[in-house]
């Protein structure tokens, strides 16, 4: 069963600082509480090509695992890939404009849990709901503070 996951939220900061931000794997510690590091495999900035070490945990478990960048538009879309793990996982973030100075943030994750992953797929994507939420509702805090 594949999980497949969109969270969405308006954050009241311009479209181009949003995108900024969330796009830099480097903040991700700070607005994904489960995003323990972050290490460059490849040079700085994001670029499709580009790889990155993250180290997570995720229902009580340690999951290290290398995302790819597949595509980027800047200021609209990133997408970025893992295929290695119990969890192979694609994670897409969109940034509409949402009136003057604000914007409609999109976070999209999907993937098919491997091995005995797979039978806890229902309960993982309410999982990965309830986190992905957290993670935008802190990241709403965190630019709309600035």
């Amino acid at each position: 069963m594949t999980v497949d996951v969109t969270t969405e939220i308006d954050i009241d900061r311009p479209r181009e600082e949003v995108a900024a931000f969330a796009a830099d794997p480097t903040n991700a510690p700070k607005w994904y509480e489960n995003i323990e590091s972050v290490v460059w495999k490849t040079d700085p900035p994001v670029r499709v090509g580009s790889r990155m070490d993250f180290v997570a945990h995720f229902l009580g478990r340690r999951l290290a695992y290398t995302y790819e960048v597949v595509e980027l538009v800047p200021n609209e879309r990133l997408v970025m890939s893992t295929a290695q793990g119990p969890f192979p996982m694609e994670t897409t973030y969109t940034w509409d404009p949402a009136g003057p100075g604000k914007t409609h943030m999109r976070l999209r994750n999907r993937g098919m849990p491997n091995g005995f992953a797979r039978v806890g797929a229902p309960l993982m994507a309410a999982a990965v709901r309830r986190e992905t939420s957290k993670n935008l509702r802190a990241l709403k805090v965190l630019l709309e503070k600035n």
